[in-house]
């Protein structure tokens, strides 16, 4: 009893920023994972090809590494919030767009795509540095966990409401319905984010110096090099299992509780993983993970059924958080001992954002050349056995990171527990 009101028993001073930044989080989390999911069937449903949806992904890859740098250069020169007002706003346009075009978005894909990845790029950035700003050693905890659940709340919430929404209403309306409240829910963050106090920015942007920093810095060239290929793995995974989803059952709803699956578990597990995955058990944790991971591809591989797509995200949502808890706490330990990391540390964000997009970009060029040149039932099987491995490459890569002694050291961004993209 003791420890679950450790807080209110500590009498932690949380602030109003840190409240508004809470509730931003909290209604993005919700928006995205009530719509974004359904785009892409809301795509498939009016075009019928992958290669519209791929197109659309490649949009958001594209342009998200662009704007992650364009926006670290921006909250270098001007207020972090103005950044993060930014991030809603075009995130709210995206909405509004497909709202506006309709029946017509799969014409306008990769605009749809360009419009999210901006959108994406500006939030992110600017919510991860204002984490920092915002919080202090003794209410991070607090911040990152109650983050956590609102995210989870989201994950395991949003896509099975809306698959429930479009299931009882007729045509377009029920995607309409949910793209509309999405939108609503951007807009009350921007409503928020005029409550948040100005960040002034100082220093210069050092993207060059940080990138050309892997050359001076074994451990962090291998730990971006590790990135490109987790974005291999995910550029193509992150819209065709929801197709194939949607295409074996015919049903949103059915959608819906795939992710409330993957996400639920996911939500348990990362809980698990955090507290019995020690420092010295990150690599071989990262090694059981990404061969449970690439293994649970073979499930849906051969006479794929909806029950086995259902055993495929269980699988799923035990392998993320058994490799996302030690890698990223080993990518921001690389991070926290590189050089001047304290000053650079959106210099870092953004290139390793950089190189996450550059593996997802080729898999889904690879992706569309494939597709282009034999029958997308046949390719699709040996693409994703292909990049499936992409998250095997990584321990290969990370097995050879060594930190040399523990020093303290401040965790550099909240990821986000669950990721419906990353299947």
């Amino acid at each position: 009893m003791g420890k679950r009101f450790e807080f209110i028993h500590n009498k932690i001073d949380i602030n109003r920023d840190l409240l508004f930044l809470l509730v931003i989080g909290g209604l993005y989390s919700l928006g995205i994972f009530l719509s974004n999911t359904f785009v892409n069937v809301y795509l498939w449903k009016q075009s019928g090809d992958y290669t519209t949806i791929a197109v659309y992904n490649l949009g958001i890859f594209l342009f998200q590494p662009v704007t992650f740098i364009v926006a670290g250069k921006i909250a270098k020169k001007v207020d972090r919030v103005i950044v993060l007002r930014l991030g809603v706003t075009f995130l709210s346009l995206f909405f509004l767009c497909v709202l506006i075009i309709g029946e017509a978005s799969s014409k306008y894909n990769f605009m749809l795509g360009s419009l999210l990845g901006i959108g994406y790029g500006f939030y992110w950035l600017a919510f991860n540095v204002l984490t920092f700003e915002i919080t202090e050693p003794e209410t991070r905890d607090f911040f990152n966990g109650f983050l956590g659940v609102l995210q989870s709340f989201g994950g395991m919430i949003g896509p099975l409401l809306a698959g429930i929404i479009i299931a009882r209403m007729e045509a377009n309306i029920g995607y309409t319905t949910i793209f509309s409240i999405s939108f609503t829910l951007f807009i009350l963050s921007v409503v928020c984010s005029f409550f948040l106090n100005r960040r002034k920015a100082e220093g210069n942007f050092h993207f060059k110096r940080i990138l050309r920093e892997r050359h001076h810095n074994k451990n962090w060239g291998r730990i971006l090099y590790a990135h490109i290929f987790q974005g291999l793995r995910e550029g193509i995974f992150a819209f065709v299992i929801t197709i194939w989803v949607f295409l074996i059952t015919g049903s949103e709803f059915s959608l819906g509780m795939f992710n409330l699956v993957l996400s639920g578990l996911s939500f348990i597990f990362y809980f698990v993983a955090t507290k019995f995955i020690k420092i010295h058990m990150r690599k071989k944790a990262i090694l059981l993970g990404s061969l449970l991971l690439y293994f649970s591809i073979f499930i849906i591989l051969f006479n794929i059924s909806y029950f086995q797509l259902i055993i495929y995200a269980f699988f799923i949502g035990i392998a993320y958080p058994i490799i996302n808890v030690p890698y990223v706490s080993m990518t921001y330990d690389v991070i926290g001992k590189a050089w001047k990391a304290k000053d650079l540390r959106v210099e870092y964000i953004v290139v390793r954002e950089l190189f996450v997009n550059i593996g997802r970009v080729a898999s889904i060029l690879v992706f569309l050349i494939a597709v282009s040149l034999y029958p997308a039932e046949k390719v699709i099987p040996i693409l994703l056995v292909l990049f499936g491995t992409g998250h095997i490459f990584i321990y290969l890569f990370i097995r050879n990171v060594y930190l040399g002694t523990k020093r303290k050291k401040e965790v550099l961004i909240k990821e986000q527990i669950t990721d419906e993209k990353n299947r």
